[in-house]
């Protein structure tokens, strides 16, 4: 296999941040490792390193986004979880395969292929990818020392995924909000966490008391008028049902509801959307701008099977969610849909491919589990009681097949912990790695 690396700042020019120095990477890898005819694709990657620690050897810490389809988070400050690693790490922020700086994954970009050319293309950007291309860059960055990996959300699933196939490549490893349910199906997995979203449209309602008057007011208007996104699609009911991945983030159910608060307008000549909220909605939800995360979310859960539409299934399992007035319009979550490929703009190019993805048979299996049963590797872990994104006992049934994880079980956050909290988060599962007490 050829690997090459290059740096898109000839001149080695480096990014000077708050207290950091971030330094911009690219890689040549190949699209199918077992297929290099295939080519290539480029992978990016920003470095960061304390600016009094730039001349140290330090070894490297290398962070897997949530998604999946979501670039590393932008540096802005020395803070967070950030702040921590760096305090005795080079930080690596890996655009995955497909999103970022990397080799971009949208409609544009596939726009040549047929479905089937599509479907097969987008079936090499899962963790299995992901992990191959880490290594294949750890050769080339730490070639001779093995590496610590911190993954959020979908880059806990990579992470399990490293520690089945590539262990030797680690040194340690960190989970937020991202244990996969090993074992478990899509139908399973979307069935508990229809439980939970139901669970936070409740609290939602308890706490702003004016939210189901607000929301069918809201519905009864877009049932009647023609109101339009910035992307010109029009906005129906059930994508406004969309919002409701917000109920599982810290501050979440405050954005969904000062939002839903200002939808509308009396004028003289009668109730008006406000263009306010028209252009909010349209910002707060990433699957015109993220496709990958659309096409190939249900597809994380598979292993030798389809997801067939796993989430819009078991939707029919939970008819509260398409009640119709005068009951609750409840919100969605983390949930794919097929009827999505038909409302967003850049989402309908990718229907046929994503038809043909969601009947695939033949997944590759992600997890070794005799590999989990006997890993030597240092991981710890932290599940959040309340996440309404990754079943808590489904967690806890797959840290119990992994040897030398530890796990620190909160209620404290909600999904995007690391986030909000990064630094005291990543610091305390450093000290449960190590056996220490807390700095």
């Amino acid at each position: 296999m050829s690997v090459s690396a290059k740096l898109p700042n000839a001149s080695g020019v480096k990014t000077l941040l708050p207290q950091m120095i971030a330094q911009k990477l690219s890689f040549i890898l190949p699209l199918d490792y077992q297929d290099p005819a295939k080519g290539t694709i480029e992978v990016f990657a920003r470095s960061l390193v304390h600016k009094d620690k730039q001349h140290q050897d330090l070894p490297w810490l290398v962070y897997f986004q949530g998604g999946p389809g979501f670039a590393a988070q932008r540096p802005v400050s020395h803070s967070g979880w950030i702040k921590r690693a760096l305090a005795e790490y080079r930080v690596l922020l890996l655009d995955q395969r497909g999103t970022g700086l990397s080799t971009p994954v949208n409609a544009t970009s596939l726009a040549h292929l047929d479905d089937v050319a599509k479907a097969d293309y987008l079936t090499h950007f899962r963790a299995d990818n992901i992990i191959r291309d880490a290594e294949a860059i750890r050769a080339i960055l730490s070639p001779e020392t093995p590496w610590t990996i911190l993954g959020q959300s979908f880059g806990g699933f990579c992470v399990l995924r490293y520690l089945s196939v590539a262990a030797h490549g680690l040194k340690e490893a960190y989970i937020t909000g991202g244990i996969p349910p090993i074992g478990r199906s899509a139908d399973e997995v979307y069935r508990a966490t229809f439980k939970r979203v139901l669970q936070k449209n409740r609290q939602f309602h308890q706490r702003f008391p004016d939210a189901a008057s607000l929301l069918a007011a809201l519905q009864q208007h877009l049932l009647h008028h023609q109101v339009l996104l910035p992307s010109g699609q029009r906005l129906t009911p059930p994508m406004l049902q969309l919002l409701g991945i917000h109920l599982g983030m810290e501050d979440g159910p405050e954005a969904v509801y000062y939002l839903i608060e200002q939808a509308l307008l009396s004028t003289p000549s009668g109730e008006r959307i406000n263009p306010l909220f028209v252009e909010r909605f349209g910002q707060m939800l990433d699957y015109n701008t993220n496709p990958l995360f659309s096409v190939l979310h249900e597809a994380i859960y598979c292993e030798m099977q389809p997801s067939n539409w796993a989430a819009h299934r078991i939707r029919a399992e939970y008819p509260q969610f398409d009640a119709a007035p005068p009951a609750p319009l409840l919100l969605t979550g983390e949930m794919i849909f097929p009827w999505m490929f038909d409302c967003f703009e850049h989402l309908k190019p990718l229907k046929g491919c994503a038809e043909l993805l969601a009947q695939k048979t033949d997944w590759p299996r992600l997890y070794d589990t005799a590999a989990l049963a006997t890993n030597t590797v240092p991981v710890a872990s932290a599940i959040y009681s309340e996440d309404m994104f990754v079943e808590m006992e489904y967690s806890l049934e797959t840290a119990k097949q992994v040897a030398n994880l530890k796990y620190w079980l909160t209620s404290e956050y909600e999904h995007n912990g690391i986030r909000m909290d990064g630094e005291r988060i990543l610091d305390r599962l450093i000290a449960i790695n190590r056996g220490t007490s807390l700095r």
